[in-house]
């Protein structure tokens, strides 16, 4: 019943949405006067059992369990709890070593995956809270949950998602910003801090949209090459493990994403003029993690052009050195180093829809997959 509101397509629609889908995912959840992020109804677990939590487990397929990934490093920080993440396709089959004083988080937009819904009916039975993250209202794995962490950007008609992976990260950042929140970890202040960086974060987003005319520069420039190698470090790894799943989901290229420092073992093989790379490189200036990984980046670009590599970039808004060594650069707004990949993400979207579109596919029905895997 959804109509493309004037867009060629579905996904292009739904990126567009993704300012809106965040406003609404985060708004309604914080208050910036107070500086607290409001989620008790919605977690339904008690503050004395947060604050005794030994470990958080998330678990999730696809799109979802990259949200994930960047969701392990945002609850790390500012929750400082152990963190593992799993594929739901192969958590019950390692005999997950879970149980009471821990917290399973299963992502899924639908609500009915499979492989997730199994995964959580593992973690329940050996004795785990679990928490799950949906669109979908009432779905199974909703139903059976302590807890649910609803994203409010709307149903995605386009199977390659895009709106629901922006939402997705959103939630875990709110949660785990709550968790800080209970287990007292930033003061009043600090937290306002982190709650007007996140609250800008959709006003970034529509500046982030503006690079459409250089992606689909791109696009139409790159469209003949037939393997990509995408590349990030630390929480920007799992973007970049995205845009390599977003451009081979819809426009059937070979693409795959992997740590940038991981490249000296085994992939640095493969790279020469036929083998473009994307590089995730922003870079937080008020972080000195940050500032050291974006120097790294910087040497990895520079050797990767010896190599005669096609080095796309994307980049923060304030970088004047990354044009000098990258063949082409994509800039996005300058944001903190945990927010970030919700905006890195966005040109990798654009990119992966224009090279489809510029190909003749069907950017919204790729051959041989369905929205929702209901089947293991």
């Amino acid at each position: 019943m959804a109509d493309k509101a004037g867009f060629p397509h579905y996904m292009l629609k739904e990126i567009f949405e993704q300012p809106h889908g965040l406003r609404e995912t985060i708004n309604p959840r914080v208050s910036l006067e107070d500086a607290v992020v409001r989620l008790e109804a919605e977690v339904r677990i008690s503050v004395e059992e947060l604050r005794a939590l030994r470990r958080i487990n998330i678990v999730a397929s696809g799109t979802s369990r990259h949200a994930g990934m960047v969701g392990q490093y945002m609850l790390q920080e500012l929750a400082s709890l152990p963190v593992d993440v799993d594929y739901a396709s192969e958590f019950e089959y390692r005999n997950p070593m879970i149980g009471p004083g821990e917290l399973t988080i299963v992502i899924t937009q639908s609500g009915e995956t499979a492989d997730t819904t199994a995964a959580q009916r593992e973690a329940k039975a050996k004795g785990s809270r679990t928490i799950a993250s949906s669109i979908v209202v009432d779905s199974t794995i909703a139903r059976a949950a302590d807890g649910v962490l609803y994203t409010h950007a709307g149903p995605e008609i386009s199977i390659a998602s895009t709106k629901a992976f922006t939402a997705q990260m959103a939630v875990l950042y709110l949660f785990a910003l709550y968790l800080g929140q209970v287990r007292g970890k930033y003061s009043k202040e600090q937290r306002r801090l982190l709650l007007r960086d996140l609250l800008d974060l959709p006003r970034k987003a529509e500046l982030a949209l503006e690079t459409a005319p250089t992606c689909e520069q791109l696009g139409a420039k790159f469209q003949k090459f037939e393997d990509f190698l995408f590349l990030g470090r630390a929480i920007h790894y799992p973007v970049a493990m995205d845009g390599a799943l977003k451009l081979k989901e819809v426009s059937y290229v070979h693409a795959e994403g992997y740590p940038t420092g991981e490249t000296k073992h085994g992939p640095n093989a493969l790279i020469d003029e036929r083998l473009p790379i994307v590089i995730v490189a922003t870079v937080d200036h008020n972080d000195p993690g940050s500032v050291l990984r974006y120097e790294k980046n910087l040497s990895n670009i520079e050797g990767f052009r010896k190599q005669n590599a096609r080095v796309i970039a994307v980049a923060s808004a304030s970088d004047t050195k990354i044009g000098q060594i990258a063949n082409e650069v994509v800039f996005v707004p300058q944001a903190s180093e945990l927010l970030s990949p919700i905006l890195e993400i966005i040109p990798l979207q654009l990119f992966a829809y224009y090279m489809t579109v510029k190909k003749g596919l069907d950017v919204d029905r790729p051959r041989n997959l369905v929205k929702s895997v209901t089947l293991e």
